[in-house]
């Protein structure tokens, strides 16, 4: 945790698994091992008819991702992801969800170029913002993340999604599909392409006056 004019800066290091669904649902996964709430994951649900729900581990949690990203609705529950070479298991509540992870895209080993000392850094990821809008619509690198916050995305590989399985409460997530509409969780929107994205992400948190 670091402190920018005026700002708490908290890091969170990890993945974020985005897919969408043939049943309408799109889910978006972040699997972080480090951050300022330890290691954690959370699921990001964006429903057909457009609800937006959040499924977190614990309160800290709730509170900070629901303070940075609005939903329609937070639940607490045991939320368990891991992921490898080959595949990402989530189980989060009424959430069975695995993602089938292909190669590094052509992305990806652009960003795989790029020292992570480089690449990781917020001033990588204001660079990376005019190209991620043309590049990647909807994507975006910087921007407020509500309650006077600023967020900080600097992406350092991106793998494709190459297949997916599960359900959602009694709903059948059915087979992979473009992340759209956008879910609309905050300014940003995970790819259209459904990835698996190494992560870096800078959260500055304003301190009290």
């Amino acid at each position: 945790m670091k402190h920018h004019k005026g700002f708490r800066t908290d890091v969170f290091r990890g993945h974020i698994l985005g897919t969408g669904t043939s049943s309408g649902i799109r889910v978006v996964v972040g699997i972080w091992p480090l951050s300022p709430l330890g290691s954690f994951s959370d699921c990001m649900i964006a429903m057909p008819d457009g609800q937006r729900v959040l499924l977190a581990p614990n309160e800290a949690v709730a509170s900070y991702v629901g303070s940075t990203y609005s939903f329609d609705e937070v639940q607490i529950v045991a939320v368990n992801a891991r992921v490898d070479d080959e595949v990402a298991v989530v189980t989060a509540g009424d959430l069975r969800l695995t993602a089938d992870i292909g190669r590094v895209t052509m992305l990806g080993r652009l960003l795989g170029a790029i020292p992570e000392s480089v690449s990781a850094s917020t001033h990588f990821a204001r660079l990376c913002d005019p190209v991620a809008r043309v590049a990647m619509p909807g994507v975006r690198t910087v921007g407020s993340a509500g309650n006077g916050r600023q967020e900080f995305y600097s992406a350092r590989q991106v793998r494709a999604v190459t297949g997916v399985s599960g359900e959602f409460g009694d709903v059948d997530l059915g087979a992979l599909r473009p992340v759209q509409p956008s879910p609309d969780f905050g300014f940003s929107s995970t790819p259209r392409t459904p990835a698996l994205t190494a992560v870096t992400t800078t959260v500055r948190v304003p301190e009290p006056a």
